[in-house]
């Protein structure tokens, strides 16, 4: 993994391959922790010298363990993790965090967060997250509780962290299209079968991200060989159905994709293959009082 690093805001299965990578670096020996912008330098000192025990993931957020004391890393729109290895380590740029040990090191630059916690801290985070379909103590049910009852867009609620913490923008267009959803469709009205579908497909596709280090979702019919295409050719690589394909014509159906600025972000949908839900909530019939009654029964 020497040499490799995140750019953007990261999804879900990309702070897994960072605990990964971490894990695998850096656990059972000792390790120096040091903040060479200086921003850490106090949180650093406490660890210095201690044996990573483990680096895990929830959601978007990075844990590091050294002991009692965890490190904490959410990267944000901007944040960096860079890995390497070599006895030449030069400081470049505003390093907040560097991990090493003898052979390798690691430098965090730019998080959202970097801060160093006790167990309980800890819980107050992760309390607070829905489930994540990357860790095997996930409880969908805990997602499809919000969802069900919920009168926002389930493209909203698919990004909404307490919902399903991990999934970004790239899984919430593309999981939404693979099931035919209407992104702009209340959470209340999707159906248990379909929440059962996406969270099994959000699995799925995560997890091959994480081992391939790449977020693909076209099915084999409509990747580029079948369909005798050009790769898609994009920075954020990966073939898709609809993320940043506006204006393109569905892989499909050949409509137009479209977008629109969404809860902050830039949501992309098919309007053909996700046609305008139908959907109506039931209509709640009056409560018949008890005088009501006594008068019907005269």
């Amino acid at each position: 993994m020497a040499g490799w690093q995140t750019a953007g805001m990261p999804e879900g299965h990309v702070t897994h391959r960072l605990a990964i990578g971490l894990t695998e670096l850096f656990a059972g020996s000792p390790t120096r922790s040091t903040s060479p912008q200086g921003r850490f330098a106090d949180e650093a000192a406490e660890i210095d010298g201690y044996p990573l025990d483990m680096a895990e993931a929830y959601g978007k957020n990075l844990f590091a363990r050294f002991g009692n004391r965890t490190v904490y890393v959410h990267l944000g729109l901007a944040g960096k993790l860079y890995f390497a290895d070599g006895d030449a380590r030069p400081v470049l740029g505003q390093i907040r965090w560097r991990l090493e040990n003898d052979r390798h090191y690691a430098d965090l630059r730019g998080p959202q967060a970097c801060r160093l916690l006790d167990e309980e801290q800890v819980e107050a985070i992760t309390g607070a997250l829905g489930p994540d379909p990357l860790r095997p103590d996930a409880e969908p049910e805990a997602g499809w509780e919000r969802v069900r009852v919920s009168a926002q867009p389930i493209g909203l609620l698919l990004m909404d962290q307490r919902v399903t913490a991990g999934v970004g923008n790239i899984f919430r267009a593309e999981v939404l299209y693979r099931h035919r959803i209407d992104p702009m469709m209340q959470g209340r009205l999707l159906r248990r079968a379909e929440w059962d579908a996406v969270w099994a497909d959000l699995v799925g596709l995560m997890t091959y991200a994480v081992v391939q280090g790449r977020i693909d979702t076209v099915r084999p019919e409509h990747d580029p060989v079948a369909m005798g295409r050009a790769p898609r050719m994009d920075r954020h690589g990966g073939e898709v159905y609809v993320y940043r394909r506006a204006e393109q014509a569905c892989l499909v159906c050949g409509t137009r994709i479209r977008t629109k600025e969404f809860g902050g972000r830039n949501l992309f949908w098919c309007p053909n293959c996700q046609r305008t839900s139908r959907r109506k909530v039931p209509a709640r019939r009056p409560a018949v009082t008890a005088g009501r009654r006594g008068r019907a029964a005269g």
